[in-house]
């Protein structure tokens, strides 16, 4: 039963991700068109790649683990979920300037509604705790624990870029 539920999960991730880059997509257009300037590129296809990959690496790591989640899963899945409501809260409250790019429109100043009243970059708390958290729900011990790792690094780059782009 819980190999079904690991291939749901990861197809519903899968279906969530492919969405919000639709959306990430026309909020790009609408952006470019008000003048926004992408920063910080060369990333992107590393990120692209990394939580793509993070998938394959939960649904294999999940089968070939068993079909027993650990006894704690409620822990991790509850983790997961507040990260949800974190995410979409960031999105909503980004609007139109949400996109998984680094787009700064000129002459607007940074958002400073919703979750970002209290954090600097929410969505990547959001993004560190689900990468962590799902694959704990189905033991991927090794998948939580390697993209971890590799997700902190990208968002060492990221966060800079972001940053540097804010300034301007």
């Amino acid at each position: 039963m819980t190999a079904l539920f690991l291939v749901l999960a990861v197809l519903a991730v899968g279906l969530q991700r492919l969405l919000e880059l639709r959306l990430s997509r026309r909020n790009e257009r609408r952006l470019r068109a008000r003048g926004a300037v992408e920063h910080g590129a060369g990333h992107y296809p590393v990120m692209v790649a990394l939580h793509s990959l993070w998938l394959v690496s939960l649904l294999a790591e999940g089968l070939l683990r068993g079909p027993e989640a650990p006894a704690w899963w409620p822990l991790p899945l509850g983790l997961f979920l507040a990260a949800q409501i974190l995410r979409y809260w960031s999105i909503s409250s980004l609007g139109d300037r949400w996109t998984t790019r680094v787009l700064v429109p000129p002459d607007e100043p940074p958002v400073q509604r919703g979750p970002y009243r209290y954090l600097r970059h929410p969505n990547y708390v959001a993004v560190v705790t689900e990468l962590a958290a799902l694959p704990l729900v189905f033991g991927a011990f090794w998948t939580a624990l390697i993209f971890s790792i590799l997700n902190a690094a990208l968002l060492y780059v990221r966060i800079r870029r972001e940053e540097d782009a804010l300034r301007r």
